[in-house]
């Protein structure tokens, strides 16, 4: 088994910053492919953000290409979502999720094991 857990939302002005964290813990050495997603209210859960087990390859949805930036520090078993220029839109609770394969995925079915989200409201 694989706990996350994520940290680091909050409240934002419109164009401003926030790194969200997650932190795995358990099984970690099963661990390949991180991906961040992302709910708002009313709506379907949509995919964000997706790294290799390296963090050399990343994938990004097109809603945030150019502004959030994923990553991850193995050695600490935590990864980060960077997230620039933030719109109200970007409103959401984001989730990080991981899966055993090594191949990159926007697909939320794709994915193994699931945090709990935290909440990043953008105020416009």
């Amino acid at each position: 088994q694989v706990q996350l857990v994520e940290s680091g939302g909050g409240l934002v002005q419109a164009g401003g910053s926030l790194r969200l964290s997650c932190a795995a813990s358990g099984r970690t050495s099963s661990i390949n492919v991180m991906g961040w997603f992302r709910q708002a209210p009313g709506k379907e859960r949509e995919s964000v953000a997706s790294v290799s087990s390296r963090g050399i390859n990343t994938s990004y949805a097109d809603s945030v290409k150019g502004r959030f930036t994923i990553s991850r520090d193995n050695d600490k078993n935590i990864g980060y979502l960077q997230m620039n220029s933030l719109k109200f839109e970007d409103t959401a609770v984001y989730y990080c999720a991981v899966r055993r394969s090594i191949l990159l995925s926007l697909n939320a079915d794709a994915y193994d094991y699931w945090g709990q989200g935290t909440q990043v409201t953008v105020s416009s």
